[in-house]
């Protein structure tokens, strides 16, 4: 596969794969489902493989990514899911004739992509948050002879490669066509919003009268969105940083002259209103980030008001701090004024300190704030973190389901 293939965002990954489904190639899905240790991606992570030999993003820093291709052909030719584990614990160059040394066991279901992971693309593209629930193991542990898990007097059968899907916005657990998944247990459900909600991933395992259930619940939060106010040149590289990062970004300009689309192609959408307008031409909401940087005093501070008074959690604008100074003199001439909760979201000058005055590492200093704040982190240097670099991820789930 190509570095630039490996290196696509996430979000461009989900968009390929619903892409694929269209088609007639029997292309193959790996996910990272569980992972002891330390590795470089976390479960949850995907990357799409053709029968071309081609990959579409990166489980890995690049030291696996071909014994997958290998994999699939596998999965391609028995046409059933396959869970595959990497032992990358030891550090020499007999693992994997790499020398990887990533210092951990790494779980990866390798299933053949068909329809049946239809809703969960339609519903990231939507920009619904969605949770794809997945069986690992069922009724004998594995995927060869019946290989389920029988329930309700037999009429109930889970097996690897099974799946549900939980709509947090209907609270519906659903078959991939879209009916009641009645054979799946409703414990699932709580751990299947918090995961959605999240934008995490976990395996959850279930005693389910005396049988062995465990179920990958992969949470696919409707991606951040990030709105750039500005139509300047400076502009261009935070959208570009901003599309890799997996923010979903919209340009809006105060300047009808200015064709967004061509100047700024890594948009995912582009605007054009007023300050005075801003409420009916974009949603603003605590999932919804915004940059301010149109260079024009009263642009900006029209900008900054409205924002302030909405539920946007990050509101970063351009110029010094006398520049916002100002502002406020001339919010409190109007009698407008702001309390300290509004002021929280409030960062200005934006960016972090990271010494750089160049249009791309002044655009790296936004996007890396944007991400530290999205994040709910403090931005800082990795050695001086103690513990993993990854959080972890643990949901609650009942060890023992009685039958239903």
């Amino acid at each position: 596969m190509t570095r630039s293939n490996w290196s696509v965002p996430e979000t461009e990954v989900v968009q390929r794969v619903h892409e694929r489904l269209d088609g007639d190639r029997t292309d193959v899905l790996a996910t990272i489902v569980d992972v002891e240790g330390n590795a470089y991606r976390r479960p949850g992570a995907k990357m799409l493989l053709d029968e071309a030999g081609e990959g579409v993003g990166s489980i890995t820093a690049g030291c696996l990514e071909d014994e997958l291709l290998v994999a699939a052909e596998s999965v391609r030719e028995r046409g059933r899911p396959e869970l595959v584990t990497y032992d990358l614990m030891e550090d020499d160059d007999d693992v994997w004739g790499l020398g990887v040394g990533c210092n951990g066991i790494i779980d990866v279901l390798l299933e053949p992509l068909t329809d049946a992971y239809r809703p969960a693309v339609e519903a990231f593209d939507e920009g619904r948050s969605v949770a794809v629930l997945t069986v690992l193991e069922g009724g004998d542990g594995g995927d060869e002879g019946d290989g389920r898990d029988r329930r309700d007097g037999g009429d109930a059968l889970l097996a690897r490669g099974d799946r549900a899907y939980y709509h947090p916005d209907e609270g519906l657990l659903a078959t991939p066509d879209g009916e009641p998944a009645t054979a799946w247990p409703d414990e699932l459900t709580g751990p299947a919003a918090d995961l959605a909600e999240r934008g995490r991933a976990d395996t959850v395992e279930l005693d389910v009268s005396g049988t062995q259930l465990e179920v990958f619940i992969d949470g696919l939060a409707a991606p951040t969105e990030l709105v750039i106010f500005g139509s300047g040149h400076d502009v261009g590289p935070v959208t570009e940083l901003a599309a890799k990062n997996d923010f979903r970004v919209t340009v809006v300009s105060f300047r009808g002259s200015v064709d967004l689309q061509a100047r700024f192609p890594d948009a995912d959408a582009t605007v054009t209103t007023s300050p005075a307008s801003i409420d009916e031409a974009i949603d603003l909401d605590d999932c919804t980030y915004a940059v301010v940087m149109t260079h024009n005093f009263v642009d900006d501070r029209l900008t900054v008001e409205r924002l302030l008074d909405s539920p946007v959690p990050y509101v970063g604008l351009m110029g010094p701090h006398k520049r916002f100074e100002e502002m406020v003199e001339a919010f409190e001439s109007e009698g407008t004024t702001f309390d300290d909760a509004a002021l929280s979201s409030l960062y200005t000058p934006m960016g972090l300190d990271l010494g750089g005055g160049s249009p791309y590492q002044i655009a790296h200093s936004i996007v890396a704030e944007v991400l530290s704040v999205s994040n709910d982190r403090t931005p800082d240097h990795l050695r001086t973190r103690e513990g993993h670099i990854h959080d972890r991820v643990s949901v609650d789930s009942t060890d023992d389901i009685p039958s239903q």
